[in-house]
């Protein structure tokens, strides 16, 4: 096993955030989920991550006990090979995930889920300083429009770019979900090369 897909954050959660529109999230769910599909067709381990944070209250979506920290209506169903819950932007701080990524033999990881610059590019940016290669479906990640600090609205799209700018060829390769399933060496391929 050298390869594995993480999905960060793909939670209902966000449903209940005010910046909330489903304008890009069928596009994303399609993209989400033939990654999710094809890395399990291939035997590839999916890992789910979903976050935590804030006060333990029903009103905070982000709580478990808002009931809204489980996967994304949508989503592709799939046996995770491992869940972990995370309270930091990194999915590798303080869950376990790096520890478990390591016994498993994994090399390179492909990166999805939500939000496009917040967990997700958080994750790429920790995981390649710590070694791990890693490939960023940019169309299997899932933003939307912010406000800047001059007030001016940054669009989804624009942050998308963005992130593809400052990830591809420092600390990832940038793909689509279909370019990351065609760059997947298959197992029997690896145990002959070795």
């Amino acid at each position: 096993m050298n390869t594995c897909l993480i999905v960060i954050d793909a939670q209902e959660s966000f449903r209940h955030r005010p910046y909330f529109t489903d304008t890009d999230l069928p596009a994303y769910l399609r993209a989400q989920n033939a990654l999710i599909q094809g890395c399990a067709a291939r035997g590839v381990p999916v890992v789910r991550v979903l976050h935590s944070d804030g006060p333990e209250l029903p009103e905070n979506a982000f709580a478990h006990m808002s009931g809204h920290v489980r996967p994304l209506q949508g989503l592709a169903l799939f046996e995770a090979a491992a869940t972990f819950t995370k309270s930091r932007h990194s999915a590798l701080v303080g869950t376990g995930l790096d520890v478990w990524l390591t016994q498993n033999g994994i090399h390179r990881l492909i990166i999805s889920g939500i939000r496009t610059e917040q967990c997700c590019e958080t994750t790429t940016r920790h995981a390649s300083d710590l070694g791990w290669q890693v490939d960023y479906a940019l169309d299997a990640t899932l933003t939307w429009d912010m406000v800047q600090p001059d007030g001016e609205i940054l669009s989804a799209q624009d942050i998308k770019t963005r992130t593809a700018t400052v990830l591809h060829g420092r600390f990832a390769t940038v793909t689509t979900a279909q370019q990351a399933l065609a760059r997947l060496v298959p197992e029997h391929l690896l145990a002959q090369a070795a």
